[in-house]
Order: C-alpha cells, then structure tokens, then sequence
C-alpha cells in the first residue's frame, strides 16, 4: 500500500504537480540538486565533438547547463507538463528549446546522431533491455551514457539524517551502487559499464558511464527527428 502511494506521489511530481518538482528535488538534497545535475558535464566529451542527447529532461535546468556549456543538445521527455515548464524556463533564458515529447522506449532520432546521452536522477526505466538497446542506437561508436544516478547527502546533522530517513522509507536509492548491482541491472550487454563518485561539500554523487563500443553498428530502424511531436 506505501509503495503504490509513493509510485502516485512521483507520478503526480513528474505531471500533474511538475510546478512543484524543482522546489521538492531543492528540499531532499538540502540545495545541492542542481550540484548534482552539473556532476553529469565532467564526463560528457568536449562540445565540439557532437550533438548531445538528454533523456527526461524534467523542468529543463540541465538544458541550460548544457547550451551555456557550448553543447548542441536536444532533450526528450514524455510528461507534457515539463515539457511546457523546460519550454518556458529556457526561453526566459533566451536560450534554444530544442526539446522532444517522446517516449524513451521508442526515440524519435537516427541512428547514430549521438556522441552522448545524459540522464538525472531516472526511474528505473533507464535499466529496461528496449530503452538500452534504443541508447545503444542513437550513440555513435565510442559514444556514452552519463546517467547521475544516486545523490548521497553526508554529516550527521538531524535535517540529512531525516532525509536519508525518508529516502529509505520511500524506496528511493540513497546508497551507491556497487558494481556488482550495476553489472546486474544493465544486463543488455550493449555496453561497457564504468562508474564515479564525485565528492561534494556535504554530499556525493554517483555517476554511471555507459560506453558503447567503437565495433557494434546499428541493427534498428532509423525514426526521424521530423516525425516527433514536439512541445
């Protein structure tokens, strides 16, 4: 009953209460949310090496990283409710919304378009066979997935110690994952598997690099960009 719960409360976080979505991630990391996104630009290849694809996009913060960054990136989310708020943000910004409605099972992209893909934060969608099989499509040889996949707040104050509380209660991951894990939930085998743990003042983030490898060709179906319904 707990767990359906929490599954409502997220699937309402993600839609119909996406208002809310930044001001809750800012309150479970005691602000270091946005830290932990940026985490993801340390192990992206330099701009110039290609357009960059992010899967989930949520309310578009790392969009703007991103482009500020120098990086050709267009973003894919399918709840219509961030696709608006990202839309919105980076055009207060005065930035390019080059953002994709669309369902990561399913990528709307090329083959091989993709000399990276990121990802924050996902749900456990991002371990599915068909959706590492369509990363492994779109990304060109050699190219990766950074995906910032646990946020770890350190110290023993009563506010962490809450929120670690409440991480497990929820069945959120506020524990790394070791190697082990990781090898057994990316079981395509599409992939070579690497991760990071990037310290931070007063938490840590762990990162997932999924690297493709310079041998495997694409076996799909192309889909075009232009056949996407975009925001």
């Amino acid at each position: 009953m707990l767990t359906r719960l929490w599954r409502l409360l997220f699937r309402l976080l993600y839609h119909e209460f996406a208002f809310a979505y930044d001001m809750v991630s800012s309150a479970v990391s005691l602000g270091d949310w946005r830290s932990w996104q940026r985490a993801a630009l340390r192990c992206l290849p330099a701009a110039e090496a290609g357009p960059v694809l992010e899967l989930a996009h949520g309310t578009g913060d790392l969009q703007i990283d991103l482009i500020r960054a120098g990086y050709h990136s267009i973003a894919l989310d399918l709840s219509l409710q961030m696709g608006k708020l990202a839309r919105r943000k980076l055009r207060r910004a005065a930035l390019p919304a080059n953002l994709i409605r669309g369902d990561a099972f399913y990528l709307p992209c090329k083959s091989r378009s993709f000399v990276a893909i990121v990802c924050t934060f996902p749900t456990p969608f991002i371990f599915s066979e068909p959706v590492l099989a369509e990363m492994a499509r779109v990304l060109r040889p050699s190219g990766r997935a950074v995906i910032v996949l646990v946020g770890q707040l350190r110290g023993a104050g009563i506010l962490p110690m809450l929120i670690r509380s409440l991480y497990r209660i929820s069945g959120q991951r506020d524990a790394f994952l070791s190697r082990e894990r990781l090898r057994n939930l990316c079981v395509s085998g599409e992939f070579e598997i690497a991760s990071e743990i990037v310290a931070l003042p007063g938490s840590a983030v762990q990162l997932l690099i999924l690297t493709k490898p310079a041998g495997i060709a694409a076996l799909t179906p192309d889909l075009s960009l232009e056949s996407a319904a975009t925001l």
